[in-house]
């Protein structure tokens, strides 16, 4: 699979632009905060809909204006696909594949994969347990349509119980309630937590060999998927702690309090890791993620990196360009030098400036 061609409408700093990409390498580069990682974002917003810095719909929005219209051209398969995205301030966006209107956003995830890689992804190793949460749940949510639908429930479930435990203070009566919405807390909490297990699994095979020629041979890496209740006792934690979430006001067990360990010669390099530890575990498990794309749906994902070559040392630059030679990569950059200095073959090159794309080649 791969992307055709993108048009933008009001969108970010973008009042109209449309852009062909090269099923191979497109490189984007200019000087910072000139619009190259909108460019990243919108392919992204198109596919997920959804920003991967988790900006809302209006913040998208050119300023000044009411709306803005994404459209994208895909090929999958051999076939194209057009897939109309329109974000609007004070409504719910809409979304069509082929000119027909969908009624829900996941409709459209399975169309098309994406990695997206920026160096904040490289700290995802010693920030907190969100991040790495948030990991698992947009890269499950885009190849699993069941674990997106049972998220989506445990998330609105876990809402409506927090609500209610800050009033079951005046509302003794609400403890019934209460107990009818656990049992709708188990039954979707089990199936993420039985998803999650399955896919650190699949990503833990993945992850050990690129990790090892990552390392030169030196690190052996381990992925931990840390439950914070086992599938089978959720019912029985969600009883024992019935009085504590009642005098916190908020639920203290289930899968929204789950994290993952990265542990690297047997170390816990969350606490104990080095920058280049932490940072050599992050690109693997970028690079793990693609190959997992490919295995599950059996074809390659569209990767997005967005400046991220700056971050890493020369031997990492190296690996990480060898390893995405048959995938299409969209790069933002703010200079040729890392792609000329490793004879890096490129297929299209942009400029961006000041909300202007020119193409170079």
């Amino acid at each position: 699979m791969f992307i055709k061609s993108i048009s933008l409408q009001n969108y970010r700093n973008y009042k109209n632009l449309s852009l062909d990409f090269d099923p191979k390498t497109n490189i984007f580069y200019g000087y910072n905060a000139q619009g190259k990682t909108n460019i990243l974002e919108a392919v992204y917003v198109s596919g997920t809909t959804r920003s991967h810095k988790s900006a809302k719909d209006r913040e998208l929005i050119y300023f000044g204006e009411e709306e803005a219209h994404i459209c994208t051209i895909m090929e999958r398969n051999g076939l194209d696909h057009k897939i109309d995205l329109h974000l609007r301030k004070n409504k719910t966006k809409g979304i069509a594949i082929d000119g027909i209107p969908i009624r829900k956003a996941s409709e459209l995830f399975g169309l098309v994969h994406f990695v997206f890689f920026s160096p904040e992804d490289l700290c995802i190793i010693k920030n907190g347990p969100s991040e790495r949460r948030r990991f698992i749940d947009s890269e499950l949510c885009q190849l699993d349509k069941v674990y997106l639908h049972e998220l989506a429930n445990y998330n609105k479930i876990v809402l409506q119980r927090n609500k209610l435990l800050k009033e079951i203070h005046f509302r003794q009566d609400y403890r019934e309630v209460l107990e009818i919405l656990d049992l709708q807390l188990i039954k979707y909490g089990r199936e993420i937590i039985r998803r999650r297990t399955l896919f650190v699994q699949e990503l833990n095979e993945i992850i050990q060999e690129i990790h090892q020629k990552l390392s030169g041979g030196q690190e052996q890496i381990v992925l931990g998927y840390e439950a914070n209740v086992q599938e089978d006792q959720l019912e029985q934690k969600l009883q024992d702690h019935m009085d504590r979430d009642i005098h916190l006001k908020t639920t203290t067990a289930g899968p929204h309090r789950d994290d993952l360990s990265f542990l690297v010669n047997d170390i816990d390099i969350r606490k104990f890791g080095s920058q280049g530890q932490q940072r050599t575990a992050a690109l693997s498990l970028k690079l793990s993620e693609i190959e997992l794309v490919k295995r599950r749906v059996h074809d390659t994902p569209v990767l997005l990196l967005d400046d991220v070559l700056s971050e890493l040392d020369s031997s990492r630059q190296n690996y990480l360009l060898n390893s995405i030679e048959n995938i299409q990569t969209l790069i933002t950059c703010t200079g040729l030098d890392e792609f000329i200095n490793h004879r890096f073959s490129v297929n299209k090159i942009y400029k961006v400036s000041g909300g202007n794309v020119t193409v170079k080649n």
